[in-house]
């Protein structure tokens, strides 16, 4: 029967059966940066970029996981293998650990660790705004500076993220998209944003995570003759788009129909996101920059 499953400690567990300490502070601190991959029919999406990611975001932080990369690479497919799931979505976790003394609060000692969470893929707008489209809050509250929180660095620090969701739910939308200090677009809760205007396509550059799936987006477009373009962006650029659009792991290619309330376009999902969407599925489902987990694991062990 397929469940979702973790690795923590060491070992593979039900998901319920993993638990951290209170006293880590992963948990107190949330000092911990992470990283979400997916399957699709079996075939675990650009797998290294991923992990080359995830790499890049312990460093910054100075975490250094008990495993090396290669290991890594395999607990995720280990963590596919026995969920028994084809449609999933795994999420990394390279933690600062528990304290080896708890009268000795100098983190540099922290024992840092690693654990997975493999569970069924899930939509982070929900499944039913593929059809419906989303109603894009575009909030007061900003993100974070880039020199307090590098974006880059995949992590758990939300509380700007969160504010925004909230006052995005507050004013009757679905989700939520933040400025940066100086007043230009920067991402969401978990997507980046896109825009069409006059056939082309827009996506901000500045503090932003620089998503797997953002950049699925550009090859794709690169394939269908579509031009982009990585710019600085203003929320009046969204407002006057075409059509627009999220991008992100769980979730691929999501239809912006609403901007604070107000039809974006015809109010429809536009012809171009449909056509990407369509597109981003139909190869992903054919194994497009995939991996098979059991490919993986083939003869090798995990060390």
């Amino acid at each position: 029967m397929a469940e979702s499953i973790a690795f923590i400690d060491d070992e593979f567990v039900p998901v319920s059966e993993a638990k951290i300490s209170i006293m880590e502070p992963t948990f107190t601190k949330s000092d911990v940066v992470y990283d979400t991959l997916s399957s699709c029919k079996g075939f675990i999406f650009r797998l290294d970029d991923h992990l080359q990611r995830f790499e890049a975001s312990y460093s910054a932080m100075q975490i250094a996981p008990p495993y090396t990369l290669d290991g890594i690479r395999r607990i995720v497919a280990e963590c596919i293998v026995r969920s028994g799931l084809d449609d999933t979505c795994i999420t990394l976790m390279a933690t600062r650990g528990p304290f080896l003394d708890l009268a000795d609060r100098d983190i540099r000692k922290c024992k840092n660790g690693l654990m997975a969470v493999c569970v069924p893929y899930y939509w982070v707008l929900g499944k039913d705004k593929q059809t419906t489209g989303v109603n894009m809050v575009i909030t007061e509250n900003q993100r974070v500076p880039m020199e307090a929180i590098d974006a880059r660095v995949k992590n758990f620090n939300w509380m700007d993220l969160t504010r925004g969701l909230l006052e995005a739910y507050e004013k009757g939308g679905d989700s939520a998209l933040l400025c940066t200090p100086d007043g230009f677009l920067s991402e969401g809760p978990g997507f980046n944003i896109w825009l069409a205007k006059d056939g082309k396509l827009f996506t901000p550059r500045g503090n932003l995570l620089e998503g797997v799936t953002r950049r699925s987006v550009f090859d794709l477009a690169e394939d269908m003759g579509v031009e982009t373009s990585e710019q600085p962006l203003t929320p009046n650029d969204l407002r006057g788009a075409d059509e627009a659009f999220t991008s992100t792991t769980a979730g691929g290619i999501t239809p912006v129909t609403q901007v604070d309330g107000k039809t974006l376009g015809n109010g429809a999902p536009g012809i171009l996101t449909s056509r990407l969407s369509e597109e981003y599925w139909r190869r992903r489902e054919a194994g497009w920059c995939g991996i098979r987990a059991e490919e993986v694991l083939q003869d090798r062990d995990i060390a």
